[in-house]
């Protein structure tokens, strides 16, 4: 089965995330946050997408398979059961199905990472996605 990371920038640096995925030998970096942007430095869309592709990461970013605001409140807030609610709502939308589609796709040609915020996979929506992956029998799931 083919490996599909999932990594989360909670507490690294920018030198300890890029060297996570070079680590794994990554090469595609796929950012499903609905909201790529962030406080942190290094880590919003412009200068992820820069920082990965000095390093030959290719950078892809489906804003359909973020999590809503509201599911981004709950998670904040420690409320796991609704976030996951929430966002088993926006995974059935036509946007986020195309999306999942084109992430399946781009992980099936190169090593791959699904990329979002959280520390721990399992408490963000990302642990999500790795489920409905593992369902299709394709991939083998690894948290970084």
């Amino acid at each position: 089965m083919r490996p599909l990371f999932t990594i989360g920038y909670e507490g690294k640096t920018p030198d300890e995330f890029l060297g996570e995925l070079e680590a794994a030998k990554v090469s595609l970096l796929i950012d499903v946050r609905a909201v790529a942007a962030s406080r942190r430095p290094g880590f919003s869309k412009t200068a992820l997408g820069n920082s990965v592709r000095e390093r030959g990461i290719d950078y892809l970013h489906l804003r359909p398979l973020g999590t809503p605001a509201a599911g981004r409140e709950a998670a904040r807030k420690g409320r796991t059961a609704e976030m996951r609610t929430i966002y088993a709502a926006q995974l059935e939308t036509p946007e986020a199905g195309l999306a999942f589609e084109q992430a399946l796709a781009a992980a099936s040609e190169q090593r791959a990472a699904l990329l979002c915020f959280e520390r721990d996979a399992a408490g963000c929506h990302r642990s999500m996605l790795a489920e409905r992956i593992l369902a299709r029998d394709a991939f083998e799931v690894i948290d970084l």
